[in-house]
């Protein structure tokens, strides 16, 4: 085996740095894919942004599948390598990929064939968006077996420790993706302008020569598990283990994508059919994937330095490993929360035509209201990629899935019966739109809830887990701060800590 890490010695705070910066940076151009093309578009016309928007949440839908065999590959072979068992990881690895494939051609399919009906239920009146909206989904259903498991392969890489490679492969295809928007979108020659169409055809083509050359590398030139082919029989030994943490992660992810279309068409009947709002989130969100990847970069680092470590039973670093990361990601939040609050005017400007002002006004409301958030995302993200390393996937699914589910009430009692009691912000909007602000706000407190929730509950984690032996910094605080309900089911009625808990007190 060759070029993988090991993060079972050293200094934690430089390996995981090492290791997230690119995984961010590949983050960043998988979205900038997204960003480019509502970039470019934006300039069309807020239609057209509204079309690419709906269509933007499938796909989203169906990379939150990818999660499955992506954090399967990532925890496997990571903690696989920390116990000094290379067949095993590469086990994984073969397993991981021969499930992406499987996913992803399948649903690639189920979108082609219902691609109408999907769109539909986002309830938009204007039947050129719908169109618009259905033939842009239908392109980028022909290279989803390529984009998806692109997904997976950047997951195998990292599971190893080298995360470099992805970026740079990513990188290559969205410099295509540069080249190719424009020239599509709106003409060039003899080549018409295609609009949406455009955009499409541009990604996919990227995401297949993104896939070509992981190929290459894999094959030739730097193939980290010393495997001669990545395709084979699905394994039941390392199917199981992969369902098993990858599965709560895709369960919590394609809930989140699925409630956040039923949000979408909550907010578009809201609005009574005005797309404006609609468009506003659809940019906001790819804005605020800015701050979610940057986190979501250092939680995957966390993941795969905890599976290490859990692999080679060295707590002390688990906990090392969790609170510095933890420092990072709110580090981060803070930054978000500062631009948020001050430039969006500037930020949101990037996407749109200078004449779309009203667009622009709403959303700078949008940034203001997500930006009480930012922090306790970024906790959340960090939580969930040190839950996923010790191959604990559930609590983050269980804690995501309800307060993703709590943002539909939320969006009706902030719009509706509390809305007399939400800022109007005036300066910015007219009476008309501060009914939207109803679900944002919403947005926001879910988000609040989540990160402190998934906060606590991992320190319990670390606290009560008979092989750690390592007092907590700051341990009688976070103590405290504990629920005492939880507190005593979880730790002092728990026959198996008592003489654990007397060491530490």
């Amino acid at each position: 085996m060759n070029k993988i890490k090991d993060l079972t010695q050293g200094n934690i705070f430089s390996q995981i740095l090492k290791l997230a910066i690119p995984i961010i940076a590949t983050s960043f151009v998988q979205m900038a894919y997204n960003m480019t093309d509502l970039a470019w578009l934006g300039h069309v016309g807020k239609e057209t942004v509204s079309a690419v928007g709906m269509a933007l949440y499938l796909i989203w839908f169906g990379a939150s599948l990818m999660f499955i065999p992506k954090i399967g590959a990532e925890v496997g072979i990571s903690q696989s390598i920390g116990k000094k068992k290379p067949k095993d990881a590469q086990a994984y690895a073969k397993n991981a990929f021969s499930i992406s494939l499987i996913i992803s051609i399948l649903f690639a399919l189920l979108v082609w064939i219902f691609a109408i009906p999907i769109i539909g239920t986002f309830n938009i009146e204007s039947g050129w968006v719908n169109e618009t909206a259905v033939s842009y989904l239908r392109i980028v259903a022909l290279g989803m077996p390529f984009t998806y498991s692109n997904i997976t392969i950047s997951g195998i890489y990292n599971g190893v420790g080298n995360t470099k490679i992805p970026f740079i492969v990513n990188a290559i295809g969205l410099i295509l993706n540069i080249i190719l928007d424009p020239i599509l979108i709106f003409g060039w020659h003899a080549i018409p302008a295609m609009g949406a169409q455009g955009a499409a055809i541009a990604t996919v083509a990227s995401q297949i020569l993104v896939f070509l050359i992981f190929m290459y590398y894999l094959h030739f030139k730097q193939n980290p598990l010393n495997l001669k082919h990545y395709l084979g029989k699905i394994q039941a030994k390392y199917f199981i283990p992969i369902i098993k943490v990858g599965g709560p992660v895709a369960l919590q992810s394609v809930c989140f994508a699925f409630l956040a279309m039923v949000l979408a068409r909550v907010l578009n009947e809201i609005a009574k059919g005005n797309e404006i709002p609609f468009a506003v989130q659809s940019i906001g969100a790819q804005i605020e994937a800015l701050s979610w990847m940057t986190a979501s970069g250092f939680s995957t680092a966390l993941g795969t330095f905890t599976g290490q470590n859990f692999g080679a039973k060295k707590w002390d670093r688990i906990q090392k490993g969790f609170f510095i990361t933890l420092g990072i990601a709110g580090f981060i939040g803070l930054i978000s929360t500062t631009l948020f609050l001050f430039a969006g005017e500037s930020i949101f400007g990037l996407f749109l035509k200078n004449s779309e002002q009203e667009v622009v006004q709403l959303g700078i409301v949008y940034l203001i209201i997500l930006s009480f958030s930012q922090c306790f995302m970024s906790i959340e993200i960090t939580a969930t990629g040190a839950f996923n390393g010790v191959g604990k996937a559930i609590p983050p699914a269980i804690i995501g899935i309800i307060g993703n589910i709590l943002r539909i009430p939320f969006a009706f009692l902030f719009s509706y019966t509390l809305i007399n009691w939400l800022p109007g912000f005036h300066n910015y909007i007219s009476e008309k739109y501060i009914i939207v602000t109803g679900v944002w706000w919403g947005l926001t407190l879910t988000s609040i809830l989540k990160g402190s929730f998934l906060f606590f509950w991992f320190l319990t984690l670390l606290y009560r887990h008979p092989e750690n032996t390592h007092p907590l910094p700051y341990q009688n605080l976070w103590i405290r701060l504990i629920p005492s309900r939880l507190r005593q089911t979880t730790i002092i009625l728990n026959p198996l800590e008592n003489e654990k808990i007397k060491k530490r007190t």
